[in-house]
């Protein structure tokens, strides 16, 4: 069958000037992310539908997480394991080769993008069709395995209800778990009616935004993709070594449609999501289900050893993609980035995350795992990259909510101290250092010290008389003041108090 591509595929509306595209972009072109935050803050409808989506899953998610008495050392074991399997990854990989292609899987190995694509490609092109099927999967979106298909004449067409509606809306994912979490049911309406008909069966004449209603179009639409499809593609929660299991857990039902019905199937899978034993499983089946979804466990948790005649797809492929991972597991700090089981706990408790939404990190990993993850993959060369360690309050909730105790702070840190050091070793030119020398010296003695106090009092007791609040200051302190209400410093300081009524007795 020959179709003609759709646009929605690659996912490319005209975004605003100097807004990053669609899909994963050269981070080169992306700007920070303070620029993107401040366009997302302007977007009420989006923080409206945000909060409501992130309030009702992390309440749902502290209640299943209340049943489980040893929630905490469930929690310590899965760290412990993540832990161990990275300091054994290359033992690990080994394993899952061997018992991979011993139950008639072909496995591929990636260093990057770029050549995951091209295996990717390579596969598709040679059964000779021109479109796939696809379950959500974050590493296809990272290596921008959509776009790099549509680039050879093959139509990806994702088949998760919620990545159908981006895609068809021309929109960019927002969320690990739930990309349109940005979207509410009249807004999807409206993608359905109409994209839907462009590119399928279309939705019913009347179909209203009940959300029932709005999934029976969306499983209209995609039935004709099942049922023709020839190429399926996935990515892979878990990949078992000492057994060569492959493991998918989803919620629609969708993913074993694109698991079972095709001739051939390829699974995308990062080079750390291998755990070691099937036993093992039992610690990732009580975090994640919890963690992502809210749920005892996951509606549909798929898993499958090699090829079976008859039955299912008759060829798998595996592809193990590094793409930045290794260098992540070369630091000795950063490296706890990657215990992460993409379940999103992290972003349901984020302030920040529920204020600017997933597309003001320009990355396909948004909020707390995203600023520590990015960086470590791509990178600290481009603007978004070198701005995400800072889109932080370091409030500690995500590391609090984090299923396998990523120190998600901790690593914050980290890597701004490494784009400090790296601003430092090119010798650019940067406020920070010319803003230290005075905070030195005032620092360096109790006088000074002393000096820099009443100095400010006198200040204080002469310009800010008649407010509480310092307002808008010039540059340099501009970027700071504008954003920020600063309480004026007090007319008397401490010292000053206690010379006056204790006679400056210690």
């Amino acid at each position: 069958m020959t179709i003609s591509l759709p646009i929605s595929v690659r996912r490319t509306p005209a975004p605003p000037p100097g807004t990053i595209g669609v899909g994963q972009p050269e981070p080169v072109a992306s700007p920070a992310f303070r620029e993107n935050a401040k366009r997302q803050l302007q977007n009420t409808q989006m923080r409206k539908n945000l909060r409501h989506a992130t309030t009702t899953i992390r309440n749902k998610r502290l209640l299943r997480v209340a049943e489980v008495p040893n929630w905490e050392d469930v929690r310590s074991a899965g760290a412990a394991l993540k832990d161990r399997i990275g300091r054994h990854l290359d033992t690990y990989l080994a394993q899952a080769e061997e018992n991979l292609t011993k139950a008639g899987a072909h496995v591929h190995w990636a260093r990057d993008a770029e050549e995951a694509n091209r295996i990717i490609t390579g596969i598709v092109k040679s059964k000779g069709v021109d479109e796939v099927v696809k379950i959500k999967s974050m590493v296809t979106q990272e290596i921008e395995m959509n776009e790099a298909l549509e680039d050879a004449g093959i139509a990806a067409w994702e088949t998760d209800l919620a990545e159908l509606i981006v895609q068809l809306g021309h929109d960019r994912p927002s969320h690990i778990l739930v990309p349109a979490i940005h979207r509410n049911r009249e807004e999807v309406r409206e993608i359905f009616k109409k994209e839907m008909g462009q590119y399928g069966t279309p939705p019913p004449d009347k179909m209203s935004n009940d959300p029932p209603i709005l999934a029976g179009a969306a499983r209209r639409h995609l039935r004709e993709k099942f049922l023709r499809a020839k190429v399926g593609i996935s990515g892979s929660n878990m990949v078992i070594c000492d057994t060569g299991t492959v493991c998918i857990v989803e919620s629609e039902g969708n993913g074993r449609m694109c698991l079972t019905l095709p001739e051939t199937l390829i699974s995308v899978v990062g080079i750390e999501k291998v755990i070691p034993t099937f036993d093992d499983l039992e610690v990732f089946m009580k975090l994640l289900p919890r963690s992502s979804t809210a749920e005892r466990m996951n509606p549909y948790t798929s898993m499958w050893t090699g090829t079976t005649d008859g039955d299912g797809p008759q060829e798998l492929h595996v592809v193990f993609v590094d793409n930045g991972r290794t260098n992540a597991l070369a630091d000795p700090e950063g490296r706890f980035a990657l215990r992460c089981i993409r379940c999103s706990a992290c972003l349901n408790i984020c302030p920040i995350f529920e204020r600017v939404g997933g597309h003001a990190y320009g990355s396909v990993y948004p909020g707390p795992i995203g600023i520590i993850l990015t960086p470590q993959l791509r990178g600290i060369n481009s603007p978004i990259d070198k701005s995400l360690p800072y889109a932080s309050t370091l409030c500690c909730a995500c590391a609090d909510a984090c299923p396998v105790k990523i120190p998600i702070p901790d690593i914050i840190v980290h890597l701004r101290n490494k784009i400090a050091d790296k601003k430092k070793h090119d010798k650019r030119p940067h406020l920070e250092p010319t803003v230290m020398i005075p905070v030195n010296w005032t620092f360096n003695s109790a006088k000074h010290f002393e000096f820099v106090q009443k100095a400010v009092s006198f200040a204080a007791s002469t310009a800010l008389k008649n407010t509480d609040y310092i307002g808008p200051m010039p540059w340099p302190a501009s970027p700071w003041t504008r954003a920020r209400d600063i309480p004026a410093p007090p007319a008397e300081s401490f010292r000053q108090w206690w010379k006056k009524n204790r006679g400056g007795q210690r």
